[in-house]
């Protein structure tokens, strides 16, 4: 009798250690498909999920024809972080963080620079954790990024402290700079501009593992954000731009287009209700994911610069009244 139950006892140990370790593999194999960077043959290039998500006519746009300069710093678990500084002509005290999105590194905001380097802005455009110039091995949807963009907006009051920062994302860069914005320790803002972000990390990836793989967000996604936080130090739950918004005391634009099939407006909708500050939306009909501003740039342009113009008067006078 004593040998039957242990021979009951070592099989369930077992098929435990086994549903762990099938967990475990499931969990390592979508984190390092969706976050790790590099592969056999080049140690920087995006996460193989990116093959399926980019837009594959989308080219390097051309470097702005402005002063720069390099910028760098170190990241909190210590990481070369990188960024390059644009100036105009005439420099004044408004300053906007242009972030890009997943997968993808500083380059791809380069044809946001123009736009407000005309308006008299000074730019800086960061490569965000694990892309571009800046250390790391994985890429953590907003975790470790939205801690970056707050080292640099101290690292820009440190630099002129009379700067008035505007932050500015795109899809992953938008979850991003939202984060940023939510947090207690970020200064010198007086505006965020967030294009296509999502309300999770894990409700896009899970809506994604059905388009690609077909395949059920249970228990995979369960898997994924268990590991995730074992092998980047945050877990996919833990980037989450709606629990954030509700914290952010500056003005928001946000912005989206009407046929975007990654991020749904649905997620935009989510986020603008929850925001409990001065906000406005804008969404472009036919543009699809991060298009807004090619589909429709001078309507995209105005709104925003418009808004930012609301959005300082308000701060002043906020201040003048204090």
């Amino acid at each position: 009798m004593r040998n039957k139950n242990n021979r009951k006892w070592i099989a369930l140990i077992t098929l435990i250690i086994g549903i762990i370790a099938t967990g475990y593999t499931i969990g390592s194999y979508f984190t390092d498909y969706a976050l790790k960077r590099g592969n056999d043959t080049d140690p920087l290039a995006p996460p193989a999920a990116c093959i399926s998500i980019h837009d594959k006519s989308r080219e390097v746009p051309a470097l702005p024809k402005a002063s720069k300069e390099k910028w760098s710093a170190v990241s909190a678990d210590g990481r070369h972080l990188a960024a390059t500084r644009y100036s105009p002509q005439n420099p004044g005290k408004r300053w906007v963080i242009l972030v890009h999105g997943y997968g993808r590194d500083q380059r791809y905001v380069r044809d946001y620079v123009g736009a407000y380097l005309d308006r008299g802005y000074q730019v800086l455009t960061p490569d965000l954790c694990a892309s571009g110039e800046s250390e790391g091995s994985y890429i953590t949807m907003g975790v470790k990024e939205s801690g970056e963009v707050v080292l640099w907006a101290a690292k820009i009051k440190e630099y002129d402290p009379d700067s008035e920062i505007v932050l500015h994302g795109v899809s992953m860069g938008a979850a991003t700079v939202l984060m940023a914005a939510g947090r207690e320790d970020i200064s010198g803002l007086v505006a965020v501009i967030e294009d296509c972000g999502y309300t999770s990390a894990y409700a896009m990836f899970s809506n994604q593992l059905g388009v690609i793989f077909g395949l059920p967000e249970f228990p995979i996604m369960s898997c994924v954000d268990v590991v995730s936080g074992m092998k980047t130090g945050a877990r996919v739950s833990d980037a989450a731009p709606l629990k954030a918004v509700p914290h952010i005391k500056v003005p928001v634009l946000f912005i989206h287009g009407a046929a975007d099939t990654l991020v749904p407006p649905a997620m935009m909708e989510k986020l603008f209700a929850a925001c409990r500050t001065k906000k406005k939306k804008l969404v472009v009909e036919g543009a699809g994911h991060g298009d807004a501003m090619i589909t429709d740039r001078e309507n995209y342009w105005k709104c925003i610069f418009d808004f930012l113009q609301d959005s300082y008067t308000a701060d002043r006078l906020a201040k003048e009244t204090s």
